[in-house]
Order: C-alpha cells, then sequence, then structure tokens
C-alpha cells in the first residue's frame, strides 16, 4: 500500500492572505495616531514570511521602533490563529484536483497538521475538502494540547500515527522544517512544496528529499519514485 501524508497549510490551503490581514490588523493596533507607518505590500510582506525575517524585524521595517516591534510580534502570535482570521485561508489553486487524483488512485491519505481539530473542521467545512480525509486519517492537535514548537510537537503526532496505522510505504508531503523533522525521525521520505510558508533556501537547510512547486508537482515526484508505483495502473499498489 502507497500512503500520503500531507500538511494542510501550505500543500492544501493558502494561509498567505489570514497572516498579511493579521499583519495589518496589529499595525493598526501597535502604532500610534500620528506615527507614519509604511505598510508592506502583501507580495513583500509574503516574501520576508517564507524567508523566516523575524516578526519583530518585520515590525521595524514597516515602521514600528524598537519596543513596538516586540508587542507586535506578541500580538500577531496570539492573533494568526484565531477564528476571525481563518475565512481567509483558501485552498491552494490546483489542489483540490490533486487531492481527487490521489483519491481515484486508492492511495491511503492522511492530513497531519498543528492545527486544532475545530481549526481543521472550520476549513473541511468551508472549502468542501473533509470528503478527502477519513475520520480516522486526520491528525491534528486536540482543543486543550499545549503546544511546544510545531519542530517538537509534529515529530509526536506522526509518531501516533504510526503506531495507529497499518504497515505502508509511506510519503510526507510539507512546507515547513517541522514535516522534514516528523518525517526523517520515523524514516519516511518527504517532498517539501514551495506554495507554503517558507522558500527554497530555508527548506533546503533541512534537507529534504525532494523539493516541488505544490502538492500537485508532489504527488508526481511520489507516483515516480514510490517503491509500488508500478502497481498504480492495477490498482494494487
Amino acid at each position: 500500500m502507497l500512503r500520503i501524508i500531507t500538511d494542510f497549510d501550505g500543500p492544501i490551503m493558502d494561509v498567505s492572505e489570514r497572516y498579511y490581514q493579521v499583519y495589518r490588523f496589529c499595525l493598526s493596533q501597535i502604532s500610534r495616531p500620528d506615527q507614519i507607518i509604511q505598510q508592506l505590500p502583501k507580495a513583500e510582506f509574503w516574501r520576508l514570511k517564507r524567508a523566516q525575517v523575524p516578526e519583530r524585524q518585520i515590525g521595524q521595517m514597516s515602521g514600528l521602533d524598537h519596543m513596538q516591534a516586540a508587542e507586535f510580534a506578541r500580538l500577531r502570535r496570539q492573533t494568526v490563529h484565531t477564528r476571525p482570521y481563518l475565512k481567509y485561508d483558501t485552498p491552494i489553486a490546483g489542489a483540490t484536483e490533486t487531492l481527487e487524483q490521489i483519491q481515484a488512485l486508492g492511495i491511503d491519505l492522511l492530513v497531519m497538521t498543528m492545527r486544532r481539530t475545530s481549526e481543521l473542521e472550520e476549513a473541511f467545512s468551508r472549502c468542501d475538502l473533509g470528503r478527502f480525509f477519513a475520520p480516522d486519517r486526520r491528525y491534528c492537535l486536540s482543543e486543550d494540547y499545549v503546544k511546544t514548537t510545531d519542530v517538537g510537537d509534529k515529530p509526536l503526532l506522526m509518531q501516533r500515527a504510526i503506531a495507529e496505522l497499518s504497515p505502508a510505504e509511506s510519503w510526507m508531503v510539507g512546507d515547513t522544517e517541522a514535516d522534514i523533522v516528523a518525517a526523517k525521525t520515523h524514516g519516511l521520505k518527504v517532498v517539501s512544496v514551495l506554495s507554503g510558508i517558507r522558500d527554497r533556501t530555508q527548506l533546503s537547510q533541512h534537507q529534504p528529499d525532494w523539493v516541488a512547486a505544490d502538492l500537485g508537482e508532489a504527488v508526481d515526484i511520489i507516483l515516480q519514485h514510490a517503491n509500488c508505483s508500478v502497481y498504480l495502473n492495477a490498482g494494487n499498489c
């Protein structure tokens, strides 16, 4: 059996508008009424986020002083995953069609995300994505889970999935270092995608097995290199 484990934000969902709207909100809340602020265009903001430029630095580049930038970073962390802003997330172009392709091929498909259950269900319902993932193929954080770091938490989520699932040739698709670490910790091949919150330079530092433009290209890579790919057309993989 061939199994694909995919992150949600990045391979499937575009979160750039949510992050940009939170950036704008935090600037408006932290800046003084008489202060000159240079709000970054979305493309520049997202380029900085993907390059992992620190939040404080982004705040200062936007015209905040040192103390304001620290408060800006704190408010952003506090706000970015709240319910009012999740509505800005939308499926990445082509992701739904790729999920349909995976489903049609009979590949075992899991989602593994640092979203909490309610956050994942919100997107599943609003964007009609729940149809691709059976309830026992959804690995996310409970509402009361105390987060540490994605790099620390995601390997634990992967550990739970491996313990609960039947053996299979499993591949990971993700857009951050946490996905790479989770996969490598448990001996999985990993394809990093450039459609999410890390650029090629940041991803390459963590040595994924492949780097792809998006989920569609990642699946093509997996089908080309999976040990059981030759059986896919016969439905025996």
